[in-house]
């Protein structure tokens, strides 16, 4: 009999439309390979639904809030149902910033120096003072201690403009990062099963490589597949998204975001629900190595377990 898979699909997050996406692009793979399949909506049922499903396998095509960082993944263990993607710590670990930065630094992995900010903090320190008393300067990057897809990330350029975009993320986010502003390229390493399949250089029209450059079409990012890089340059940073991944305790596949600058490699951060959308970065690295995308989808399936 053909296996059952159930594929976990749009949510409540912020990234709802993004993981459509993922889903579809998935369930459509799934198909092709032959197996069957159901859509579960965690924004239309509940998670305690999955109990009364009678599959053989979880796909989770989660982003963002729920998805990534251990809840779905908690479900999902209890269920007893073999399921794809890093489990409930290591997603855990690695969505909330702080601590996946803790993580690399321990491990000697750099990253851009931050500090963690709360509500309450904001209206009673003087944000200038900390920026001194960290060694930061301007231009800044703020953002959520626990997002992805670049959701609420800015580039602060002074102090009014720094000032200005926490009190508006504040309205949306209780705990932000500050973070040293690195300039240089932008690589991104895709791993698969614990093992690097190559690296991607990103030259955003915008800004930075933000939501919409992820995204849109429209927004015209440059996409260098292999990376334009020194071809030492090019493994070393392939062996550090391994270690990253290794070390925060993931599975399955994983997209590990860097910075190159003055010919070091600064992690920003490891995503461990990277997108399966058409403009995605996994997919586009996996077919430089004549992985398709079906196949890449078998692989992440075949990986599939609890205890994850």
């Amino acid at each position: 009999m053909k296996k059952k898979i159930l594929i976990v699909l749009g949510g409540n997050s912020r990234e709802r439309e993004i993981s459509i996406k993922t889903g579809k692009a998935c369930a459509k793979a799934i198909k092709r390979l032959g197996y069957k399949i159901i859509t579960f909506d965690p924004k239309k049922q509940s998670f305690l639904n999955i109990f009364k499903i009678k599959v053989d396998i979880i796909f989770n095509a989660l982003h963002g809030e729920e998805g990534e960082d251990g809840f779905a993944q908690s479900f999902f263990e209890y269920s007893k149902i073999p399921y794809t993607h890093s489990g409930v710590l290591s997603s855990m670990k690695a969505m909330n910033k702080v601590i996946s930065k803790g993580i690399f630094l321990k491990n000697k992995i750099l990253t851009p120096r931050f500090f963690l900010i709360k509500k309450k903090q904001f209206y009673s320190k003087n944000i200038k003072n900390i920026l001194i008393k960290k060694n930061l300067n301007f231009p800044v990057v703020v953002k959520p201690n626990s997002e992805g897809s670049s959701i609420g990330v800015k580039i602060c350029k002074n102090l009014v403009k720094l000032k200005k975009c926490i009190s508006l993320l504040h309205k949306r986010f209780d705990t932000l990062l500050l973070e040293e502003f690195i300039g240089g390229q932008e690589v991104q390493v895709a791993i698969l099963n614990g093992k690097a399949l190559g690296a991607i250089e990103l030259k955003p029209k915008r800004t930075f490589y933000d939501y919409k450059a992820k995204y849109s079409k429209a927004a015209r990012t440059n996409h260098i597949m292999p990376a334009n890089i020194p071809k030492k340059k090019y493994f070393e940073v392939l062996k550090i998204a391994e270690r990253a991944h290794k070390i925060l305790g993931c599975r399955g596949v994983t997209r590990s975001d860097f910075k190159l600058k003055d010919n070091k490699f600064y992690l920003l951060e490891t995503n461990t629900q990277p997108g399966m959308t058409s403009l995605s970065l996994v997919p586009e690295i996996a077919e430089y190595k004549n992985i398709s995308f079906d196949k890449l989808i078998k692989k992440i399936i075949l990986d599939a377990s609890i205890n994850r």
